[in-house]
């Protein structure tokens, strides 16, 4: 006799506990100044909302009491509202302040029961980093540190579904895209910059770039229909960026870099953006070189935000110089140039102080 045959349709039941997820940034500028707060003293963060309850971050520069913990700084996520109870997993991660960039360094996996007020009201790493290590480290810039916390609240019953046992993948089109650019497969277009070759897709610039649009479809594109491109006033490394973003829609790592060698290139990855309208991309390297903006380097930004349009960096570069001390702003190397080639811009200066003072 046959074996009998079980049904042919499969539906799986899930179990999906109900959560509230949230990320809070702790930026701790003035580093130094919190050395020798004492040991188990810390330094909290604003507090935010995750799972319809209060949280904060908290920092011991010096470390928890005890012998074996003083060479250490320690991070916690404590609950701060009154007499509640939650469980949750976080994670803390050290953002680079020049870059953005950031990299784990503590991972709750297992979720933690809180209990406001006791014993159980923070849950962290007291061993999160030696002092030493951390002090020569490029999370620690212009002694700024900066602490990122992933919080995941666990904030109800879970919800039971039913459904046909379907697996959707996740997007890989940008993946895809990328394999395209590098391989250099089915490419119309090459362009030729400083003497370096770069095999393209027409129709994907097109889409992403109303400046290549108009040159390969628009009606000033000539009848040659030309295939080889020579690029002007461009370094070869900042066009192959631009074509990173333009197929991935991020940019380049740029690890490789120094910091000042990293400054350089966004800025130069900011005129790219600028001159093919790439607004996103713009926008993003505005982002990065506000974060940048120091006394030796805000004349050259300045300038740089004023000729290219970029008004949310011109506006952090003035509020930056209204608050700085103009004696060395005026010796440092990019005031020359500032004097030179935005002139005009020493009017917005002043009245932006102007509005300062009427406002004290």
């Amino acid at each position: 006799m046959a074996a009998s045959q079980g049904p042919r349709r499969k539906t799986v039941s899930r179990c999906i506990p109900e959560t509230d997820q949230c990320t809070q940034v702790f930026d701790i500028s003035g580093y130094s100044l919190l050395k020798g707060l004492g040991a188990g003293k810390f330094v909290e963060s604003a507090a935010f909302v995750a799972g319809g309850r209060d949280w904060c971050i908290r920092f011991f520069p010096d470390g928890h009491a005890g012998e074996d913990l003083k060479d250490y700084v320690a991070v916690y996520l404590a609950l701060v509202t009154n007499s509640a109870e939650a469980r949750a997993l976080f994670e803390f991660r050290l953002v680079n302040p020049a870059t953005g960039g950031s990299s784990s360094v503590y991972t709750c996996k297992t979720p933690m029961s809180f209990k406001a007020g006791g014993n159980q009201g923070a849950w962290g790493c007291r061993k999160l980093k030696k002092r030493s290590e951390l002090e020569e480290s490029v999370y620690l810039q212009n002694d700024r540190l900066v602490i990122q916390c992933d919080v995941t609240v666990i904030v109800g019953p879970p919800v039971i579904t039913s459904e046909a046992d379907i697996q959707v993948p996740p997007s890989d089109l940008t993946d895809t895209l990328g394999k395209y650019l590098e391989s250099g497969k089915r490419s119309d277009v090459t362009f030729k910059v400083k003497g370096e070759a770069f095999h393209a897709h027409k129709f994907v610039l097109a889409f992403r770039s109303p400046v290549f649009e108009a040159e390969f479809y628009g009606p000033m594109r000539g009848k040659s229909r030309r295939q080889n491109i020579t690029v002007e006033d461009m370094e070869p490394d900042v066009f192959k960026a631009l074509l990173h973003f333009i197929y991935t829609d991020s940019l380049p790592p740029l690890d490789d870099l120094d910091e000042d060698e990293s400054q350089e290139m966004d800025k130069h990855l900011l005129v790219a953006a600028d001159r093919y309208a790439m607004e996103r991309m713009k926008l993003m390297c505005e982002s990065i070189l506000t974060k940048r903006i120091d006394v030796h380097s805000v004349a050259t930004t300045l300038a740089l935000a004023d000729q290219h349009h970029c008004e949310k960096l011109k506006e952090a570069c003035i509020g930056f110089i209204s608050s700085s001390d103009k004696m060395d702003l005026v010796a440092s190397n990019g005031y020359e140039h500032l004097k030179r080639a935005c002139p005009a811009i020493f009017m917005d200066i002043w009245e932006n102080e102007a509005k300062s003072r009427r406002m004290m």
